[in-house]
């Protein structure tokens, strides 16, 4: 009935449409599709375009495609996480999953950005790096004096970051997830990496940056990345956190020797955190959390420690 209403605007079609689908029930042919087309626990992957950011309710607007089996394309509003609400602008399109929270609230989580030319780039060199770490073979491991190998993935704001982006600068990298409940494990590596940038910054080093890659791509999107760093006050302004494709993700964890196993909602993994020099070698490395920040501060900044 309302698809060929046109006195009502698209929005207000797609809010007039999320009311009825919050009273109806799930009987015979419906439910069945409904449960072909959505993911697990009541969700459905959606895509679209942002219309409107509403910082104050804490929504987006999104003009969203089909979700066959569920609902027709309109455009309606979602509840969405601080990260995501910082991250998304009018304009953008998206990928993500829906769900209805039992006041009837749509929620849109495990926003990605839906760029083509983003996509081609993070893809492209996802595919590169899954040869590399295949013709590595049993060699795939990189010592000591070897290059990073080449990546791109996502940041927290969502932009695509390749390794040559920090070709003339120190890194710092390591692995982490955040969700991760083991204060010795990633809240101690991430507490060393600010206390390195924070030591860093005082000995007016310029020329360095800090990388933490997910290790749960599944969970950590760019929002959950986002508002990881924004609870802990991190000046991400030389401090990145990645994610992407778990493709890319496995092959950097076997070429930097890091091993992380999924075991139900926990990972458990090993911890190491290596230093690049500005032509991109690995120059030092520490396994485990213990390490102190002066280990790296010391070949950082040379002269003022």
């Amino acid at each position: 009935m309302f698809a060929n209403d046109n006195s009502l605007p698209r929005w207000c079609l797609g809010l007039v449409l999320a009311i009825g689908l919050t009273g109806c029930g799930e009987r015979g042919a419906e439910s069945a599709a409904k449960k072909s087309a959505g993911l697990e626990d009541g969700r459905y992957a959606m895509q679209g375009q942002i219309v409107d950011v509403n910082t104050a309710r804490g929504t987006l607007l999104v003009d969203h495609e089909e979700i066959p089996g569920f609902m027709p394309a309109m455009v309606m509003e979602f509840a969405v996480t601080p990260g995501d609400l910082a991250n998304a602008k009018a304009g953008q399109r998206l990928r993500g999953e829906i769900y209805q929270d039992a006041e009837g609230t749509f929620h849109l989580e495990k926003i990605w950005p839906l760029d083509a030319v983003a996509e081609a780039k993070v893809t492209a060199a996802t595919a590169a790096l899954r040869e590399d770490t295949s013709i590595r073979g049993r060699g795939a491991y990189r010592e000591i004096g070897e290059n990073l190998p080449d990546f791109a993935l996502y940041d927290q704001d969502g932009e695509v970051v390749s390794g040559a982006r920090f070709r003339g600068k120190k890194v710092l990298l390591n692995f982490i997830y955040t969700r991760c409940p083991i204060a010795t494990m990633c809240p101690a590596a991430v507490a060393n990496m600010m206390a390195v940038q924070r030591q860093a910054a005082e000995a007016g080093v310029t020329d360095f940056e800090l990388v933490s890659i997910s290790f749960d791509p599944e969970f950590d999107t760019p929002g959950v990345l986002r508002e990881y760093a924004d609870a802990r006050g991190i000046d991400t302004g030389n401090y990145s956190f990645l994610t992407g494709p778990e493709s890319a993700i496995r092959d950097l964890l076997k070429q930097l020797g890091v091993i992380a196993e999924v075991q139900g909602p926990l990972i458990q993994h090993s911890l190491a955190t290596l230093l690049i020099d500005e032509r991109g070698r690995i120059i030092d490395r520490a396994d485990g959390s213990q390490w102190k920040p002066e280990k790296f501060l010391a070949r950082i900044a040379p002269r003022q420690s």
